[in-house]
């Protein structure tokens, strides 16, 4: 009986041993798990806190009021000054095309031969009877010469004198007809071969070998690519505003990311009846401008200068409709809402309407890891200007 009471005392210590352990277990597992919870939240409040950034010189601009040119669009079309539609000038047939569209000719290049068949055969025809005629007035005249000998002697009548010089004048009539049918004869054989009027480029060719040419059908066309110019249209209701001289600077279709630059050189004195228009013609300013033809062009003539905030497109972020940069303001970096107005042709920069003034550091490039409120720590050098950062102007 005794060992039995012993049995039980020793089985319940046993499970009372046990229980102990597994209530220190747990207090252990909550500590570590509490410890561990602390730590990452003390990490995560850590990684909340925005790194300090350091900022080059480089890395900002100071923003300053500078010009914006203003004025009229101006839209049109790249076209040749000297340019040839050359033509038929003869009723003929096309026996030989020797040039092909962007060929390079020379001035006096063969282009176009037409037969020359029945030209040549007048013209023949015409010299001969010019030479017919050139014997008529030679015997004619020494008729004359014979008559007023013997008119001087007595031995002829004064009528047969007159009658010899209707004829001598008559045969001198001819001749002259004669000569001028050989002329026009020998002009119309020599359009029978169409030359280049001046060194250039086809750009157009209207017949082929076979073709009938009638007087004026188009044959080919030549243009000179050197003499390129912009023959734009501006508004009728804009035009007060536009003087020859003024600077233009636009954008050519097929050209992507090149700015031309020129000035107005003609301002045509009526406007177009249908559209309401009125021509402008531009010269490029510099030898850089397209060899095509034809081309799309549109840009702005700058007929007035304002002075206004300009910031340049890589310092602005666009999120939907609205606009920000990023501004020193002290030691921090601030996010400045901004109202932009229009883009300057020149230059590529935008009007700051509101949201900054002159003399904000602002953010060159800025990046999508910048915070508002972020520390920043700068070096104290001589800061860029938006000026310095701007493309030439001009140019």
């Amino acid at each position: 009986m005794l060992r039995k009471t012993l049995l039980v005392l020793a089985i319940a210590s046993a499970l009372a041993a046990c229980s102990k352990n597994k209530e220190t277990d747990k207090a252990s597992s909550t500590a570590s798990a509490s410890a561990s919870a602390e730590k990452m939240g003390a990490n995560d409040k850590k990684d909340k806190t925005p790194v300090k950034l350091v900022i080059a010189p480089e890395d900002i601009m100071t923003l300053q009021t500078n010009a914006m040119a203003s004025g009229p669009v101006v839209t049109g079309s790249i076209q040749p000054e000297r340019k040839a539609d050359l033509r038929a000038e003869v009723p003929a047939v096309v026996t030989q095309v020797l040039k092909e569209n962007g060929d390079v000719v020379k001035r006096g290049d063969v282009l176009v031969k037409l037969d020359e068949t029945a030209i040549r055969d007048n013209l023949n025809s015409a010299e001969d009877n010019a030479r017919n005629a050139a014997l008529a007035l030679d015997q004619a005249n020494r008729a004359l010469q014979r008559l007023k000998t013997l008119r001087s002697a007595g031995m002829t009548s004064m009528q047969a004198l007159d009658d010899a010089e209707v004829r001598r004048n008559s045969a001198q009539s001819e001749l002259s007809a004669s000569r001028a049918r050989a002329v026009v004869a020998r002009q119309q054989m020599q359009r029978t071969v169409v030359r280049a009027p001046f060194d250039g480029v086809i750009s157009e060719r209207k017949v082929s070998a076979g073709d009938t040419a009638s007087v004026g059908k188009e044959l080919v066309k030549v243009i000179d690519p050197t003499s390129m110019r912009f023959a734009g249209r501006v508004s009728a209701d804009k035009i007060a505003m536009v003087k020859v001289g003024q600077p233009v600077s636009f954008r050519i279709n097929g050209y992507t990311g090149q700015d031309f630059h020129g000035k107005v050189t003609r301002v045509d004195p009526a406007a177009n009846d249908v559209t309401r228009q009125v021509e402008v013609l531009v010269a490029f300013d510099d030898s850089k401008q397209p060899r095509v033809a034809g081309l799309y062009a549109e840009g702005h003539i700058e007929a007035a200068t304002v002075s206004a905030l300009m910031l340049p497109e890589a310092s602005l972020v666009k999120v939907g409709d609205k606009s920000y940069a990023w501004k020193i303001k002290g030691k921090t970096l601030s996010k400045v809402d901004l109202q932009i107005g229009k883009r300057d042709q020149r230059t590529g920069n935008y009007e700051i309407r509101s949201g900054l003034v002159a003399g904000d550091l602002i953010m060159r490039s800025p990046s999508s890891s910048f915070k508002d409120g972020q520390a920043i720590e700068m070096a104290s050098s001589k800061v860029a200007t938006i000026a310095d950062a701007s493309p030439a102007q001009g140019k």
